[in-house]
């Protein structure tokens, strides 16, 4: 029997990154980058203006307030994608809108909000290009101007391998004209549970069967990465209609099998796969809840067995099956991320398995108190439903203590860090 750690390891031992594909710019988000991606321009192109107002000298300005104004000729009204006409000289301003080329000449630039029009037709005319134009402040050199590429150098590789896409990234990708961007293909994911007590979502209900609920939170675990997963639906206990139905999941990169895994006398799943020439690689974990876990792997497919008791199945999930998947993606940080917290109340535990324990995480960062949610039978999903952390209790510990530290995993985070991080604190 393995412990949490040394199942972890094996299991992303045997799991790789997978080959690259090109996706369009439209579905890349979320994706890991399998490419540098370089600059093919400069963003901006030249100088531009930050604001709407008035390109200057600085020089010009020098002293000027609200009492003492100085008075500049406007020589050009320079709008965004145009062209300047006119070199702004001494005692001269051009209007220029936000995102237009800051004209040859000016090193600065005043917001119209400090200055007012001056024309033939006297202070504040209302006409659309005066002939002159009153400022109220003084500014430094480069006031108000985005230089040259301060954004994206010609060149530069401004995305590396690795990369998370998220939204700015996106929008990198679109400045430097990327429709088309290599990315690290997700696996392919096929689910299947087993049992004959199971009944199946579109089965008429029937009081003396289960309910196939496992599907259903895998199916959902496995959308929260990014992932839609093919429904394989429900081998029955007998090994022709198990072999068969394995047979189309091991046409996946990944097979999630739920159920028939333990040691029953119809607990066919781990035999078959291995009379199917899958390696099994661990079996069992010292674990709390998830013990009768099972992870091999054959020459295509991944394949994790999960317990058939659905918080079991969600938990090891959590475990082993979304740290492998993040790594087959591309990511480096694998892990859901944890936290120490303070035990609000006292816990008792049987020591032997590491125990992820159903719980609620409340206060502030330097101040979180978790509290067990109550029952924790492997089978009582409302569990899951009122819980928002799980407590990890350790190996060796049978008794917790309120104002004991503890480790707590986040498993609705969508944030994740790369080691696993399940010690006491």
């Amino acid at each position: 029997m393995r412990t949490v750690p040394q199942a972890q390891e094996i299991t992303l031992q045997h799991v790789q990154r997978l080959d690259v594909e090109s996706v369009p710019i439209e579905r890349v988000l979320g994706r890991v980058l399998a490419e540098d991606v370089v600059s093919n321009r400069n963003h901006p192109p030249c100088d531009i203006s930050a604001m709407d107002g008035y390109a200057i000298r600085f020089s010009d300005v020098k002293g000027a307030t609200k009492n003492s104004p100085v008075t500049l000729n406007v020589v050009d009204d320079i709008r965004a994608g145009s062209t300047p006409k006119h070199p702004v000289c001494a005692g001269e301003a051009s209007m220029i809108m936000t995102g237009a080329p800051v004209p040859g000449g000016s090193d600065a630039v005043i917001r119209v909000e400090d200055t007012s029009r001056r024309s033939h037709k006297g202070r504040h005319s209302k006409q659309e290009h005066p002939e002159a134009v009153d400022i109220w402040v003084e500014v430094p050199s480069g006031n108000n101007i985005r230089l040259m590429g301060e954004n994206l150098k010609l060149g530069d590789t401004v995305l590396n391998v690795g990369a998370v896409i998220r939204p700015a990234e996106v929008g990198i990708l679109s400045m430097v004209k990327k429709a088309q961007v290599s990315v690290y293909r997700h696996p392919t994911v096929a689910i299947l549970a087993t049992g004959d007590e199971l009944e199946a979502l579109n089965e008429p209900l029937n009081p003396e069967k289960i309910p196939n609920s496992n599907t259903y939170s895998t199916m959902a675990q496995i959308q929260a990465l990014g992932i839609e997963p093919v429904l394989l639906g429900i081998a029955r206990d007998t090994r022709e209609h198990l072999e068969e139905k394995l047979l189309q999941g091991l046409q996946y990169d990944v097979l999630i099998v739920t159920g028939g895994v333990s040691v029953g006398h119809h607990d066919f799943v781990r035999p078959t796969l291995q009379d199917m020439g899958i390696t099994i690689h661990f079996w069992r974990v010292a674990m709390r809840p998830g013990h009768p876990m099972a992870f091999g792997t054959g020459p295509k497919t991944k394949v994790f067995a999960l317990p058939g008791n659905p918080v079991a199945g969600m938990v090891c999930c959590e475990q082993f099956i979304v740290p492998a998947m993040r790594k087959m993606m591309g990511f480096g940080q694998l892990y859901r991320p944890t936290v120490e917290a303070t035990v609000a109340s006292d816990v008792k535990d049987r020591a032997g398995r590491m125990h992820f324990m159903r719980a609620h995480l409340s206060g502030k960062e330097n101040n979180l108190q978790i509290e067990s949610v109550g029952a924790q039978g492997s089978g009582i999903l409302m569990s899951m439903v009122r819980a928002n952390a799980l407590m990890v209790v350790p190996v060796e510990c049978d008794y917790l203590r309120a104002g004991d530290r503890v480790r707590v995993q986040l498993p609705g985070s969508d944030q994740f860090q790369t080691e696993p991080r399940l010690d006491i604190c």
